[in-house]
């Protein structure tokens, strides 16, 4: 007796055409008499023994390429999130609902990239929905990143994009910093700002860290002035205290603060975020993926030589051993929801109130892409304790900022008084 068998498959996985993942393997055989030997009829079933447990293997890699397709399709739809926009403050600036920042493009964490390399990012952003763009006179070896962003801005539509700028640090040899506030400073900041961005105005001004000799009142007065000559729309302020704040408002209607908030940075929930909702200011959150640590596993793991994360308390020595156990348990519950580290500390911080607005930053597109399907998760408060729960703040090992920049922290900006 002798065994053939017949096998008969469906359309097998066109790689060339990702979507066309689905096939179906059909086995038909049978035994029929005739000549031939035992040993050829075992050795016919052991083919079709062979087989089955290859069918197995390809069963097993179907289910593996169609779980892919679906994370793709996911990936697919969130990139393709209508990013709504929102009011920041209550001056009249409209925001889209989830920022850029730029200062990354110039090597803050990475190696900078080229402006034509960064042009290319920021355009794609804009593409996608994100209108609200944010830089500083400090970010780049000379003043490079208002620049690359000056170039982009040639290329959009200027009065569809919110631009915001700051001053007021100044670097001086080596990673050593200081800050200036002085009238007479701010105009000539400012000038030099819209020169180097190529524009007109500017939409969002803020202070970068406040100048604690200069009572708040004079440099207040000088950006007030800048926004009745029409060379700044908005005026904001970068890591003021509570008492700067509302001096600084008396002297003209403060529309954002640009503060450090995100899942392991959460000190502004005690007195910065209820002043500013009395107040009706709104909050950029800097810095929302927390430098980068909640980004993935390569930045925890392994810092590029070039990045200033190095230098930062949080990803040093002993300090980052222990973060990197809070990383493993938030990526975990990452995991567990079927998303991505970056897209669930995101949606935390967006679920906080719409007053607040992320600005995260990157040199990829697919980063981009990721931090835009943020938008598409909606949370409970239960969800939202469990994520908050995950990350401890008090289990967070190391300070905040790097050293040089520690006294120039909120809770110590308060100026003299007038």
């Amino acid at each position: 007796m002798a065994c053939r068998f017949r096998i008969s498959m469906g359309l097998l996985p066109a790689f060339s055409r990702p979507r066309c993942f689905f096939f179906n393997t059909r086995i038909k055989w049978k035994v029929t008499s005739g000549s031939g030997s035992l040993h050829q009829y075992n050795k016919g079933w052991w083919h079709i023994i062979d087989f089955l447990k290859e069918n197995k293997r390809i069963k097993k890699m179907k289910a593996s390429i169609f779980h892919q397709y679906q994370v793709a399709l996911k990936m697919e739809k969130e990139s393709q999130v209508q990013i709504p926009r929102v009011k920041l403050g209550s001056q009249g600036l409209e925001v889209s609902r989830l920022g850029f920042g730029c200062g990354g493009l110039s090597g803050i964490y990475n190696a900078p990239l080229s402006h034509e390399e960064g042009c290319s990012v920021i355009k794609e952003a804009f593409s996608k929905g994100i209108t609200f763009f944010d830089t500083s006179d400090l970010y780049g070896d000379d003043h490079h990143n208002e620049i690359m962003v000056g170039k982009a801005l040639k290329q959009l539509p200027r009065d569809e994009v919110q631009l915001a700028t700051k001053f007021g640090i100044i670097r001086f040899e080596g990673f050593s910093f200081g800050v200036k506030g002085t009238p007479e400073y701010v105009r000539k900041c400012c000038e030099a700002s819209l020169k180097r961005l190529g524009v007109d105005y500017i939409d969002l001004y803020y202070q970068h860290r406040v100048d604690t000799s200069v009572p708040i009142e004079d440099t207040m007065g000088e950006l007030k002035k800048l926004v009745e000559e029409g060379k700044i729309k908005y005026i904001g302020l970068s890591e003021p205290s509570v008492d700067t704040i509302r001096r600084a408002h008396a002297v003209h209607p403060i529309t954002a603060l640009e503060m450090e908030y995100s899942l392991w940075t959460r000190e502004i929930e005690e007195d910065i975020i209820p002043l500013c909702r009395e107040l009706g200011i709104g909050i950029v959150a800097y810095s929302p993926l927390g430098r980068g640590f909640f980004g993935g596993k390569a930045t925890v793991e392994s810092l590029p030589t070039e990045s200033l994360l190095a230098m930062h308390p949080r990803f040093t020595g002993d300090n980052l051993e222990k973060n990197k156990l809070v990383y493993a348990r938030f990526e975990d519950l990452a995991r567990k929801r079927g998303r991505t580290p970056p897209q669930l500390a995101l949606a935390w911080l967006l679920h906080q109130g719409e007053d607040i607005i992320p600005i995260p930053g990157t040199t990829k597109i697919k980063n981009l892409e990721n931090n835009i399907g943020s938008l598409a998760l909606r949370l409970t408060q239960d969800d939202l304790k469990e994520i908050g729960d995950a990350v401890p703040v008090e289990e967070v090992s190391g300070l905040r900022d790097y050293d040089v920049f520690a006294d120039y922290c909120y809770k110590l900006a308060n100026t003299p008084k007038k």
